[in-house]
């Protein structure tokens, strides 16, 4: 008989070390929550799986300190080559001057060395990754919810934690125990998934190679090898997940799609998979929640699975810190599933028809696909509007709540760039004489008060009325003059992104996680009691 022990409080528990789970244990810990993070398997991927980071995401993860690391290791890249029968063409989607980000590319990084940044982050919080140890069940109570966990060799242990949060992938064990359902279905096709060498295909690129048959693709990856390959297989040829992938059977999936123009060598791991569309129908029920595949699963077209979870996380963290200090409204956390299940939804569909487009072998879509795309995709590719909107919506810059409870437009709002809701965009400024960003100003743990045109009294008062909690709100005056302590624009680059000029007086209250919660004019009464509505003081 197993042997039953319980563990000291904690605030949350997180099931599941992939990057999602890794990157909301970093985020709570950051925030002075006590976490504890716990994964069954013993080990952190070394195979690629998710491999592309996009913009979004890095700045995201900018405030923990990684993104550059994050750099460092990957592969930047900025077009994709999409090789048809008789012609190739360059897509350069993200070639096109974005200036209101650092991060105007797609990194193509090892999943593997996500998760070994993100964990060495974890780690140097404080925080222990505890491998080995699997959800059983859980109890939800009225104060806490009370989680059995089991090692391998079956000693079980109750954590008692205030909330649960299930990371832990498609067959999420918080999932099923909170009785939340997860509904779709898997497609027909199998794909192959390799990391290896090849020759005959232009560095520094991706290249995806479209056919009658389906589909090929490589990235690049840099390590462990230089290319990641995804390939489908032909109709009528499938294979068991549990088979073994041998490299002859991978070249000739590769002579089938570029015809024999790329060779094959050297690869470090192989396998077969099939993919699914599945959403859970909620992301949270009682004190359990459920984030990154756990909550949505889908084909990796337009490189969103990895990205969505980790933004999930950032998304949950802030609101479960400010709940758990007594500092935040506990209506705060039903807006976890408000703003990001339609943004999960949104990118089921997204892939879900992307991905027929690129593998149906019907009639009509094989032509569309091998003789019209080829001619139409030059003359699209050339409209520069059309190509900074697929930037934005591929990079998830565009992700917005302005449906948001959270996002409020209040009386005397001025500016039509960017409204409450709106992902704040990135803008030189400098600070007392040094460089900085309006990112890197409101990148704190707390809300951001933005004040631009010119100041009242009441205005140069806020961060003394306004503190409450130690980082609650933090209060930065935006001028087109040099002043101490001011974010100064000298280009005026930053009022014209938020569409705003140096005359009128406004404000935007910035949420934790880099969204405008509030917009306003005149006096800050507004921004009063949208605080206090969302606030404990």
């Amino acid at each position: 008989m197993s042997e039953l022990s319980r563990s000291a409080d904690v605030d949350v528990l997180v099931v599941g070390a992939g990057p999602t789970g890794l990157t909301l244990a970093a985020e709570l810990a950051r925030r002075d929550v006590r976490v504890r993070i716990i994964d069954r398997r013993h080990d952190r991927v070394h195979e690629s799986r998710a491999l592309a980071i996009q913009p979004r995401t890095l700045e995201v993860l900018a405030p923990l300190g990684v993104t550059d690391e994050l750099i460092r290791r990957g592969n930047p890249a900025v077009d994709v080559q999409i090789h048809f029968p008789r012609k190739v063409v360059r897509v350069p989607l993200f070639d096109i001057g974005a200036t209101d980000t650092r991060y105007p590319f797609l990194l193509f990084l090892s999943q593997a060395e996500t998760e070994a940044v993100l964990g060495q982050d974890l780690d140097a919080r404080g925080v222990r990754l505890e491998r080995g140890l699997e959800l059983v069940s859980f109890e939800d109570g009225d104060d806490a919810v009370r989680c059995t966990v089991r090692d391998e060799s079956g000693r079980k242990e109750v954590i008692e934690a205030q909330y649960v949060v299930g990371c832990d992938g498609s067959r999420s064990a918080v999932r099923r125990e909170a009785g939340i359902s997860f509904t779709g279905s898997a497609y027909p096709q199998t794909f192959v998934l390799a990391d290896l060498e090849a020759d005959g295909i232009q560095p520094g690129a991706a290249h995806a190679f479209l056919g009658g048959a389906g589909m090929l693709f490589f990235f690049p990856l840099g390590r462990p090898t230089t290319w990641r390959m995804l390939a489908m297989r032909p109709p009528g040829q499938s294979a068991s997940d549990r088979d073994t992938v041998e490299l002859r059977e991978v070249q000739a999936l590769a002579d089938r799609y570029t015809n024999g123009g790329v060779r094959l060598r050297d690869p470090v791991w192989m396998t077969n998979f099939r993919l699914h569309n599945r959403g859970a129908s909620q992301y949270r029920a009682g004190r359990a929640f459920v984030a990154g595949d756990a909550a949505h699963v889908h084909s990796p077209a337009g490189a969103q699975g990895m990205n969505t979870g980790i933004q999930d996380a950032v998304n949950l963290a802030w609101k479960l810190a400010l709940v758990i200090s007594g500092r935040g409204a506990p209506a705060l956390l039903d807006t976890y599933e408000s703003e990001r299940a339609p943004i999960g939804r949104t990118v089921l569909r997204f892939t879900d028809r992307a991905f027929t487009i690129a593998t149906s072998t019907h009639a009509a879509v094989v032509f569309a696909r091998t003789r019209i795309a080829p001619a139409v995709l030059p003359l699209l590719v050339r409209i520069r509007v059309g190509r900074a909107l697929a930037f934005r919506t591929i990079s998830e810059i565009a992700i917005r709540y302005r449906r948001s409870p959270l996002s409020v437009d209040g009386h005397g709002a001025v500016g039509r760039a960017v409204r409450a809701g709106d992902r704040l965009p990135d803008a030189p400024l400098t600070l007392d004489g040094r460089p900085t960003t309006l990112h890197e100003a409101t990148a704190g743990r707390g809300f951001h008060l933005i004040v631009h045109g010119p100041a009242d009294a009441a205005c140069l008062g806020v961060e003394r009325s306004l503190g409450g909690g130690p980082g609650e709100v933090a209060f930065h005056r935006l001028s087109k003059v040099a002043a101490p302590h001011v974010l100064h624009d000298a280009t005026g680059w930053a009022h014209r992104l938020l569409g705003v000029d140096g005359f009128k007086s406004g404000h935007l209250l910035v949420r934790p996680d880099g969204y405008v919660a509030y917009r306003g004019g005149g006096d800050l009464t507004g921004v009063r009691e949208y605080l206090d509505d969302w606030l404990m003081h």
